[in-house]
């Protein structure tokens, strides 16, 4: 996975380390990097910030003549890529913990685009909280599409945790708050809330899910966005991010993701942090995001393949 954008970078650091490192030398390989990483589905603007930030360290940097610059030229750009990743931090266990003490249920609205993979990212999430020792509930507030109470729920008996829902074409948004209400009354530790996948265009579909965040005030907001839909991953984030005010993104499908900028652009759009990447389709198939550990799989500090 990743292998586009790790590419891209590594041709750059080639270029570079056996070039004097002046403005005339480096602009063409930065054209070229630009180039590259947006294929690799990183947004425009994030790849001019990448480039600008890489062009003003390098130029005139203390490095031989003639040498290789190998080493000052990765890690200028590995410090590149760090700072867009940087956006702050959420300490999802520590919050729920926190919570918990106050014998208060842990709200987190999850929402996101149809085919995103959001209600089993939602039971990825459970089984996360399950192994940690906490109780969960789940909440099925998509009361639309067909077949959405039947899918959430059979990840609820998989998992062997309760599930709060109402009928087909009941408001969204109550269900939501009795799923609160239920948590609190019987102190269950996390109420997880599932939503239907809004298009970020469509107005009214976004009210409603304002309308459920105002209602449960949750703890967290949190997108789901599929790795896999390139330069459309910064746009759904924005949208959201805009309309209902997101705290965090959870990336899916990263495993099968060979570009790599979809993180990148998402982070960069919305400045709020990704707190989870999905890789792959079993339970416990969810891993915290770590900006370094990412860095290091696309431009590796020892210039190795940097394979995962």
């Amino acid at each position: 996975m990743l292998d586009s954008l790790r590419r891209g970078f590594s041709f750059f650091v080639d270029r570079l380390s056996k070039t004097e490192l002046t403005p005339e030398k480096i602009r063409p390989a930065l054209q070229e990097l630009e180039l590259a990483l947006l294929s690799s589905d990183v947004a425009l603007p994030v790849a001019e910030e990448i480039c600008e930030q890489v062009e003003k360290e390098l130029t005139g940097v203390q490095a031989p003549r003639f040498g290789d610059k190998r080493g000052s030229v990765r890690e200028t750009l590995r410090n590149a890529v760090f700072r867009v990743l940087q956006a702050g931090e959420v300490d999802f266990l520590g919050l729920v913990e926190e919570k918990r003490r106050r014998r208060e249920p842990f709200v987190v609205l999850f929402v996101g685009v149809n085919g995103t993979g959001k209600t089993t990212t939602i039971a990825k999430v459970a089984r996360y909280l399950l192994d940690r020792g906490y109780s969960v509930l789940l909440a099925c507030s998509d009361t639309y599409r067909a077949g959405a109470i039947e899918q959430l729920g059979e990840h609820a008996r998989r998992l062997g945790v309760r599930m709060l829902q109402h009928q087909y074409g009941a408001d969204p948004a109550a269900v939501a708050y009795d799923a609160v209400a239920h948590a609190r009354a019987r102190g269950i530790d996390v109420v997880l809330i599932d939503t239907a996948g809004r298009m970020q265009t469509n107005r009214n579909l976004m009210d409603e899910l304002a309308k459920i965040k105002r209602v449960v005030e949750p703890d967290l907001t949190i997108l789901t966005v599929d790795a896999l839909t390139g330069n459309d991953a910064a746009e759904q984030a924005q949208q959201f991010h805009k309309h209902i005010g997101i705290d965090a993104t959870i990336l899916t499908k990263v495993d099968a993701d060979v570009k790599g900028g979809a993180a990148l652009s998402v982070i960069h759009t919305t400045k709020k942090p990704i707190i989870f990447i999905g890789t792959g389709q079993k339970y416990t198939d969810l891993q915290p995001f770590q900006p370094k550990k990412f860095v290091d799989m696309i431009i590796p500090e020892s210039g190795g393949p940097g394979r995962t």
